[in-house]
């Protein structure tokens, strides 16, 4: 994703006062702990440290991306908890030339545990990245250079930026506590993350 579209974004986040984060290949740039980047900080303290999710927490954002060189920014995300804020910023950003933002029509939820106690945190979610840059495209470039069927693949997901796959290949399965329509495109449910999921689909349907 180009850095001067994604200044362009920032600038209309700020202006708006709406919750984003920036992803480069090495870091999540964000400016405070909410949403998403909130379950990822606590997950981290879980984790072995070189497992971590890598979190910087930025006071100007703009100001420090511009001064950024030869950073591989991925996307941007964007939340809100409020449905008419995130879909009135959406539309705005949407204008943007050369950029892709995520359909979403649900709210995601996440449940941070606090001590003994489950927190759900829900919002609005959505991605933004360059045109024609998702898992799918990527997944159907590798499917094409190893001259495989999408049929013969098996895809597991969570959310909504794995919809697409999900969708596409022969075996899509999502985890159980995905999003509503994950669930609904998907073929198989499989268990969550913190109680082995993905390996439990894997030892049923690839060992």
């Amino acid at each position: 994703m180009k850095k001067e579209k994604v200044l362009e974004i920032i600038k209309i986040c700020e202006e708006n006062s709406i919750a984003y984060n920036v992803y480069t290949d090495k870091v999540i740039l964000t400016t405070n702990l909410k949403f998403n980047v909130l379950y990822y900080y606590k997950e981290n303290l879980k984790k072995e440290e070189n497992k971590k999710t890598n979190i910087s927490i930025v006071e100007n954002m703009y100001e420090y991306v511009k001064q950024m060189k030869e950073e591989n920014f991925l996307k941007i995300t964007i939340c809100d908890e409020n449905s008419s804020i995130f879909h009135s910023i959406t539309k705005k950003i949407k204008e943007i030339n050369e950029i892709e933002v995520l359909d979403i029509e649900h709210m995601s939820r996440k449940i941070i545990k606090q001590g003994t106690e489950e927190i759900p945190v829900e919002y609005f979610y959505t991605e933004i990245s360059a045109s024609n840059v998702d898992k799918w495209n990527a997944l159907e470039f590798l499917i094409k250079r190893l001259d495989i069927k999408s049929e013969e693949v098996i895809a597991i997901g969570d959310n909504i930026n794995d919809k697409k796959i999900i969708e596409n290949v022969g075996m899509g399965i999502a985890m159980k506590g995905s999003t509503p329509e994950m669930i609904k495109v998907a073929k198989e449910i499989t268990d969550t993350n913190d109680n082995d999921g993905v390996a439990k689909a894997l030892k049923k349907y690839v060992l």
